[in-house]
């Protein structure tokens, strides 16, 4: 059964890859660089102090709390437990897969940026959607970024897939804290995130 799913994974994965065009390997090299989503991450917070004030707080911790767990869970334990091979480091792949970037990272189940990028993605959905249902287009984001991962040939579908679901579960976790906390602690009329 793992076999199969490994085997269908590899060639979805081979399918994908091989949808490149030269034009677009620069855009998903800078799609995909991190450190290039910093000034939409201050813009972020900045438009959120802006907004809510004092409320802000709860606010930025509580999707940074989502994306660290998201990260470190993917990162820290994942992907040491799961020994899974980039497909960029797969001998038997390298001269079918079209890289865009060095390799990176060795092993690569599940996907840091697909769980980072889908826990700030739901953490704003969860706390301000209802609000500011704008907030929606954060996921096209993400997904954008996830896909990147695949077209420079750093991770299978797979990968992506579970960490789009580790970065949901960790969004929802840190809310549910975070609402817990605001129950217990806070009164109504000084709520922090509505």
């Amino acid at each position: 059964m793992i076999e199969t799913l490994n085997q269908l994974d590899t060639a979805l994965f081979l399918w994908l890859n091989g949808r490149y065009t030269p034009w677009l390997d620069p855009i998903m090299l800078w799609v995909t660089e991190r450190n290039n989503w910093f000034p939409f991450y201050a813009l972020l917070i900045g438009w959120l102090v802006y907004r809510f004030r004092k409320q802000a707080i709860a606010q930025i911790l509580t999707i940074a709390a989502a994306v660290a767990v998201a990260d470190q869970l993917a990162s820290s334990v994942l992907k040491p437990l799961t020994h899974r091979l980039r497909p960029c480091h797969e001998l038997a792949l390298q001269k079918l897969i079209h890289p865009v970037l060095e390799c990176g990272g060795l092993y690569s189940f599940v996907s840091s940026h697909a769980s980072t990028t889908f826990a700030l993605a739901t953490t704003l959905w969860l706390l301000l959607g209802k609000q500011y249902p704008l907030f929606k287009w954060v996921f096209l984001w993400a997904a954008v970024v996830s896909y990147s991962r695949i077209y420079v040939a750093a991770h299978y579908p797979l990968d992506v897939l579970a960490g789009t679901g580790l970065g949901v579960l960790s969004a929802f976790l840190c809310v549910l804290i975070m609402q817990g906390w605001q129950n217990r602690f806070v009164t109504p009329d000084n709520r922090l995130v509505d």
